[in-house]
């Protein structure tokens, strides 16, 4: 029999639960369940998590995005639909007008404050797949005016609210009970109003302070009949405009998905607890606790954070804390939620992300998320790679296999296409890159070439230009992508995965010889990584040179050895004997001559290598001997050895043989 423990929470289990209370004194329900292979699961339950885990299993259809259900409900409303059209259609164009006019009288638009709090207000009239618009420019200090960027911040979190009335019989519906009996203390008004929902402040009777956020009033209906009217435009746009090869509907249904789940707030207290269970452990990365008593579809209770939006960069400082550091721990997180485990926030906006007083990054609002599956992971390391490195061949390749282009597309155009588009940064370094120049500019290749915009790949370009955002306004130097190249350049020294293992060989071999210059840059970029570990670098090395899969390296790496040994062979005896030459005045003595230039290059990458080894964290002399001389014992590392001695003793044989010969 299997013992399972199925807590409200995924955090640490209290003691009350490992006492058989769920903490308020009641017993937990303890149910048999079998399982398909025949033996039983005892699964402990609080009535919490029962209650709950009831209210899953009876989800209601409307809680899923069904393009097809919401398509056939606007077909036999065509007037509602006109009206809604007009409805955006009118204030937009009034407004555009107006900029237009604005500009031919000589007022310099960028500048104007009316109008940004007009664009603002209109953003909010237009509803709720707007503001998420408005959100998304306001994180863009690179396209946006100031003035306008600091009005779009506003729909963040400045909202107009709705009424309390409203908010409490929304309470009282999904929880049983109104707000007086579910919270010992609740905010006379919201703190906060954003797209989706309201937030007041509260305390529990139990006395955790919390935030209990509460739905809009009608939100499904407002959404569903723009997801509509801009679906039926996306399928016009794909069909009728032949350059257009991306799936827009596609793109559009995947963020239909999203906005549907964010209106799900159980869905939503799921998603925090997975985003604790992977990311929680990070370091100063904190993720609010989910109270699943006091949370609904339309209802989320969570721990309160006091903290400030990372924007406000003077009262961040004025606290000692250090804005930029956070958003290297929010880049470091990203990475891992991007491209470790795939489970990412897809609304990265600085109202989402809070530097508390003990100087940590909060993340709030688990509503949007998304995932990527293990292979486009992969794939979004080795274009990275090839990026930095400039390997436009293999750039292309990776476009393949992250669906952008069919596998029967001709590549010859592209690979230099792509050149033409890095040509500006040629010869630089990877700080001088950022995601939004790279995306502006593969955007205008991929209107030329036959490519085509995978639904995913348009909430992870959201989630890295939003934090992009929020980095440059912070520090306009920030570049994303040189914060990520050590964990990538780590990722690829010790994932066992066979794709990163291919790369890995792609980027160290080229025509059959070793780069020792990128296996230097690997190690370089590697250490500066925050979980780097020498030890395990070693091991993982070791372990998989010895294997099948590593044989190609493991034989081009005994060449270069050898070749290295030669050299320094060749050194030694060169220096020898010029000194019994020159000092001694043996000049029967010939003078052996010294390793090559090729060879002389080779030895400097190995000293330079052997520099980095040495001063990367976790390389201490000490504590490594023991591990040598276990390696040493090892019978993959016997094997290597003696590959490289044997392949040495033959060369220095037939050199000899080709001496006495000349001789």
């Amino acid at each position: 029999m299997i013992v399972k423990t199925l807590p409200p929470s995924s955090r640490p289990i209290s003691e009350d639960s490992r006492n058989g209370t769920n903490g308020r004194g009641e017993l937990d329900v303890i149910d048999i369940v079998p399982e398909k292979n025949g033996i039983q699961d005892l699964v402990v339950q609080s009535p919490s998590l029962l209650a709950a885990q009831k209210l899953r299993t009876t989800a209601q259809p409307e809680t899923l995005y069904d393009p097809l259900s919401i398509g056939a409900h606007y077909q036999n409303r065509p007037l509602q639909v006109i009206r809604r059209i007009f409805a955006v259609l009118g204030p937009s164009i009034s407004f555009a007008f107006g900029l237009w006019s604005d500009s031919k009288r000589g007022i310099v638009v960028k500048n104007d404050r009316r109008r940004a709090t007009q664009l603002r207000v209109l953003l909010t009239k237009l509803g709720p797949a707007y503001i998420k618009i408005g959100q998304a420019l306001s994180t863009r200090p690179d396209l946006v005016p100031p003035v306008y960027l600091e009005e779009l911040t506003k729909l963040q979190d400045q909202l107009p609210p709705f009424a309390n009335e409203i908010a409490y019989q929304f309470i009282k519906e999904e929880l049983g009970a109104p707000p007086q009996q579910v919270y010992a203390e609740l905010s006379a008004q919201p703190i906060a109003a954003a797209s989706l929902g309201q937030v007041y402040k509260g305390k529990l009777k139990t006395g955790e302070e919390v935030a209990v956020k509460i739905q809009r009033p009608d939100l499904r209906e407002g959404i569903t009949i723009d997801l509509y009217i801009l679906r039926k435009l996306a399928g016009w746009v794909q069909k009728k405009v032949k350059r257009v090869r991306s799936d827009l509907v596609g793109i559009l249904d995947e963020l239909g998905d999203r906005i549907f789940e964010e209106m799900d707030y159980i869905h939503e207290g799921e998603n925090a607890e997975r985003f604790f269970q992977l990311y929680g452990h990070i370091k100063d990365i904190y993720v609010p606790k989910i109270y699943w008593e006091y949370t609904n579809r339309r209802v989320l209770t969570m721990e309160w954070i006091n903290g400030t939006k990372l924007t406000q960069t003077e009262e961040i400082s004025a606290q000692g804390i250090d804005a930029r550091y956070l958003i290297e721990v929010g880049v470091q997180c990203s990475l891992r939620q991007l491209l470790e485990h795939g489970f990412f926030h897809a609304d990265p906006h600085p109202g989402n992300l809070l530097a508390t007083p003990d100087g940590k990054l909060a993340y709030l609002d688990f509503g949007m998320m998304s995932e990527i599956k293990p292979l486009q992971r992969y794939g979004l390391i080795e274009a990275i790679v090839h990026v930095v490195n400039r390997d436009f061949e293999g750039l292309a390749k990776d476009y393949v296999k992250l669906d952008f282009l069919s596998p029967e597309t001709d590549l010859t155009p592209i690979i230099p296409a792509f050149a033409r588009v890095f040509a500006d940064a040629q010869g630089a370094s990877v700080a001088d890159l950022n995601i939004k120049s790279i995306t502006d500019e593969l955007s205008a290749l991929m209107y030329e070439y036959p490519f085509r915009v995978p639904p995913y790949y348009a909430l992870i370009i959201r989630s890295l230009v939003t934090l992009e955002g929020i980095a440059i306004f912070i520090d306009p130097t920030f570049k994303v992508l040189s914060e990520a190249y050590p964990y990538v350049s780590k990722r690829l020294l010790t994932d066992p995965a066979p794709q990163l293992r291919a790369s890995l060989q792609d980027l160290l071999f080229k025509d059959g010889r070793f780069r020792w210059n990128r296996l230097e840059n690997l190690l370089r970029n590697a250490r500066n990584s925050q979980d780097y570990d020498f030890n395990l670098v070693l091991n993982q090395g070791i372990e998989f040179l010895a294997s099948e899969r590593g044989a190609f390296i493991r034989d081009k790496l005994v060449d270069e050895s050898v070749n290295g040994l030669d050299a320094l062979g060749k050194n030694v005896l060169h220096n020898f004997t010029s000194l019994l030459r020159e000092r001694v005045g043996l000049r029967t003595v010939n003078e052996t001559p010294s390793a090559t230039g090729e060879q002389q290059q080779t030895l400097e990458h190995i000293k330079r290598i052997l520099g980095i080894l040495r001063e990367t964290k976790g390389f201490d002399p000490v504590q490594i001997a023991p591990k040598i001389a276990q390696l040493l014992v090892n019978s993959d590392v016997q094997r290597l050895g003696q590959q490289i001695a044997n392949r040495f003793t033959q060369k220095a044989v037939a050199r000899l043989i080709r001496q006495l010969l000349a001789s």
